[in-house]
C-alpha cells in the first residue's frame, strides 16, 4: 500500500497510460517493471539484466536489526554483523530476518526506510522482510519472538490441542494481516515437524505428534498466510524438511551434541507426510533442518549421514525429484560459518562435513540444490566460487529466478511500502486480541480434577488465594492475595515444564533440554501446600513432562501452551471453558522415554496421559455469575 502521504511508491506512466515503477531509472517501462505481465515473464526479463553481484545477493538471507525510533541501524547489532547500508548496497542483499521490534509504527517506519534504501541499487530489487513466529508467548532468540503489539495466541502446540483446521486458518490469517501491516512479507514458518521425541526442545512450535493432524493443520496455516485474492500474502516457509522431530536422545541439532537424527522405529515416512501435503498445497519455500540422518535407508539406498542442508539425496533426490518441489529451498541458519556473539560461539551446523572449509560447505549446499544461505552474508565466497569456475553461473541463475518469482508474486516490485500511520490501528486490534485470548483459554488441557475443584467458584464471598506464577493483577480479579497457604481458601500455581539449564554455546540457554522429571523436592513442597488448602497447578508444556510425582499431590492439574495468566484464570473458572486435548503424550517415567523410539508418535510405554487426553469442565453456572 502507499505510504501515508502517498509519496511512495513513485510511479511513472508509460505511453499507453500504464503506471509503473521505474526501478532501473532509465525512463522506460521494461518488461520486469510492467505490472500487466506474469511473474514468470517479469522474473525472466529481470534475470537477464542482473549482474552476478545482484544475483548472488539474492541468495543470502540473514539477520537484520532496527535502529531507535525506526531508523536504519548503521552498525553491527546484538546479533547482526554489518551496517544496513553495507548489506543492502554493498553486498546487494535483499532478504532479511528481523529480530526485535519496538512498536507497530516504528516497525513500519523502519521497513519503509529499508525499501527506500533498496531503491538505490541498480535494479531497485525490493527487500523481503522475514520473521520467526511472533504471535505466541515464548521467546527464543533462535526460534521465536514475543511481540507485545501483535495479538497473542497459543503456541502451535496449543492450536494442536484444539485440532481445528478452521481455527488454525483464522490464526494464520491474523498473522498475515499483522505482519503485512508492518512490512513483514515472509514467515519462517509453519512448522511441519512431528513432536515424537518427548525431550526435544522445539515441541511448542509443532502442532503435535500425529502425522495426519499435523498435515491438516499445516495446510490450514498455508491457506491463512496466502490470503484471498487482493490481500497482501505472506510467503510461507515450511520447516524443517524432512521432519526435525526424531532427534537422538531429544538433543537439538542447533548444537554439536544434537547433530544426529535417527529412525529406530522405521517411521521416516510419518515425518515426511506433512511436507508432502504442504508441497501439494503450494508451499512457497521449504527449510531443511540441521540434523544428519544416521542409519537411514530408503528404497534400498543408504542416505549419507550429512546435514540435510548438504544432503543431495534428500534435497535433489527426494524434495526436488520425488516430491516435485520447485519452490525456494532456504538453508537453516549458519551452515557455512561459525557465529560469534559476545564471548560465546555457535559452531557452523556443518554436521557430517565439519572438515570442509566455508567455501567447500557453500559449494556442497548448492550441489544439494538449495537456493539460499540462511544466516550468512559472505557473498564474496560465492562470487569467488563462480569466478573460479567451481560453480557455473547458470546454477546461480536457477536459484535467483526462484527467489525473484516469489517477490513478484508477493507484489513487492509494484509496491513494497506500508502506511506507517495506519500500522498501530491494524495490528493487535481489540478484536484480534480478544480472539487470541479466547483461544488461549480454550486450549488449556485439564489433566485431572481429582479434588473436584474445577471450575473454580469465585462468587459467594471473597476467595483468599495463595499464588505462584500469577501476577497480582490477575489474582485480584479472582479474590484476595495472601502470602501463606495456611491463610488461603485455594492455592494456584503455574510452573514451567522441567528442564536442565545449559549456557555454554550461544543460544543454548534458550533451549529447554535434558530430562523431563521435576526436581525431587517439588512434589514434597506441593504436598505441604495442599495440606493447607486445595491446590490447582498448571504446567506450561513447552515440551512433554513427566508429572508422575506431581499429579497425586494436586487437586487439579492442567497443561497449557504459552497461555497468559489471565486466559488460564478464565479457563479454570469456566468463564471460557477449557477444551484442549493433549497433542502429545506425557510419559510416565524417564525410563519409558529412554526405552522409546525417537521417531514413533506416542512411543512411550503406558504414558501417564496419552495423546488426546483431556477432561471437560462445565462453564460457571448462571447463578454463580
Amino acid at each position: 500500500m502507499p505510504t501515508a502521504d502517498r509519496s511512495l511508491p513513485l510511479h511513472r506512466s508509460a505511453p499507453d497510460g500504464t503506471r509503473f515503477r521505474d526501478l532501473n531509472r532509465n525512463g522506460v517501462m521494461d518488461p520486469f517493471e510492467d505490472p500487466r505481465r506474469s511473474p514468470e515473464e517479469r522474473a525472466d526479463d529481470l534475470l537477464t539484466r542482473l549482474s552476478l553481484e545482484e544475483k548472488v545477493g539474492l541468495m543470502f538471507h540473514t539477520v537484520i536489526e532496527t535502529g531507535p525510533e525506526g531508523t536504519l541501524l548503521e552498525r553491527p547489532g546484538a546479533i547482526s554483523k554489518s551496517a544496513t547500508s553495507e548489506v543492502v548496497l554493498g553486498r546487494r542483499m535483499n532478504h532479511f530476518n528481523i529480530h526485535g521490534l519496538e512498536s507497530a509504527e516504528t516497525a513500519a517506519r523502519w521497513h519503509n526506510r529499508l525499501q527506500e534504501l533498496a531503491e538505490q541499487t541498480p535494479h531497485g530489487i525490493p527487500v523481503t522482510v522475514s520473521t520467526d513466529p511472533r504471535h505466541g508467548g515464548a521467546q527464543n532468540a533462535g526460534t521465536s519472538w514475543v511481540t507485545s503489539f501483535f495479538s497473542l495466541w497459543p503456541e502451535p502446540l496449543g492450536l494442536g490441542a484444539l485440532a481445528d483446521p478452521e481455527l488454525v486458518e483464522e490464526w494464520a490469517e491474523t498473522v498475515r494481516r499483522e505482519y503485512a501491516a508492518v512490512g513483514i512479507r515472509a514467515g519462517l514458518h509453519p512448522v511441519a515437524d512431528l513432536a515424537t521425541e518427548p525431550r526435544w526442545a522445539r515441541q511448542r512450535e509443532c502442532f503435535g505428534q500425529d502425522p495426519e493432524l499435523v498435515a491438516e493443520l499445516v495446510r490450514a496455516a498455508l491457506a491463512g498466510l496466502r490470503g484471498r485474492d487482493g490481500e497482501a500474502a505472506v510467503q510461507s516457509t515450511v520447516k524443517h524438511f524432512p521432519g526435525a522431530g526424531p532427534q537422538k536422545d531429544g538433543e537439538d541439532a542447533h548444537f554439536p551434541y544434537g547433530r544426529d537424527q535417527i529412525y529406530p522405529g522405521g517411521r521416516f515416512e510419518d515425518h515426511l507426510l506433512p511436507f508432502r501435503v504442504a508441497i501439494a498445497d503450494g508451499a512457497d519455500a521449504i527449510m531443511p533442518y540441521y540434523g544428519r540422518p544416521v542409519g537411514l535407508t530408503r528404497d534400498g539406498e543408504e542416505i549419507e549421514a550429512v546435514g540435510f542442508g548438504f544432503n543431495r539425496q534428500v534435497l535433489t533426490g527426494l524434495l526436488r525429484g520425488e516430491l516435485g518441489f520447485d519452490g525456494v529451498i532456504v538453508s537453516d541458519w549458519e551452515l557455512v560459518n561459525d557465529n560469534h556473539v559476545g564471548d560465546q560461539v555457535l559452531p557452523a551446523r556443518a554436521w557430517g562435513v565439519e572438515e570442509l572449509t566455508p567455501a567447500e560447505r557453500m559449494r556442497r549446499i548448492l550441489e544439494a540444490w538449495a537456493d539460499q544461505f540462511g544466516g550468512e552474508e559472505c557473498t564474496e565466497l560465492l562470487l569467488d566460487l563462480v569466478r573460479e569456475g567451481a560453480i557455473p553461473e547458470q546454477r546461480i541463475d536457477e536459484s535467483a529466478r526462484r527467489l525473484l518469482l516469489v517477490k513478484f508474486r508477493l507484489g513487492l516490485f509494484d509496491d513494497p511500502y506500508v502506511d506507517e500511520s495506519a500500522a498501530a490501528a491494524e495490528v493487535g486490534t481489540e478484536v484480534s486480541r480478544r480472539r487470541g485470548h479466547e483461544v488461549q483459554a480454550r486450549s488449556v488441557v485439564v489433566l485431572h480434577d481429582d479434588g473436584e475443584v474445577l471450575p473454580l467458584r469465585t462468587s459467594g464471598g471473597r476467595l483468599r488465594i495463595y499464588a505462584e506464577g500469577l501476577p497480582d493483577e490477575v489474582v485480584t480479579t479472582l479474590g484476595e492475595p495472601v502470602a501463606d497457604p495456611a491463610d488461603a481458601d485455594v492455592a494456584l500455581l503455574r510452573l514451567g515444564a522441567p528442564f536442565q539449564p545449559r549456557d555454554d554455546l550461544f543460544l543454548e540457554s534458550w533451549f529447554h533440554q535434558g530430562d523431563l522429571e521435576p526436581t525431587p523436592g517439588l512434589a514434597h513442597r506441593l504436598a505441604r501446600i495442599r495440606a493447607a488448602c486445595p491446590l490447582i497447578v498448571d504446567i506450561d508444556l513447552d515440551r512433554a513432562a513427566v508429572l508422575t510425582t506431581i499429579a497425586p499431590v494436586c487437586d487439579a492439574l492442567t497443561g497449557s501452551f504459552g497461555v497468559s495468566a489471565a486466559a488460564w484464570a478464565e479457563a479454570i473458572t469456566g468463564v471460557i471453558p477449557p477444551q484442549g486435548r493433549l497433542p502429545i503424550e506425557l510419559p510416565r517415567s524417564m525410563a519409558a522415554v529412554r526405552a522409546s523410539h525417537e521417531d514413533v508418535p506416542g512411543g512411550t510405554e503406558d504414558p501417564l496421559y496419552p495423546c488426546g487426553h483431556g477432561l471437560e469442565i462445565g462453564p460457571v453456572p448462571d447463578h454463580e455469575g
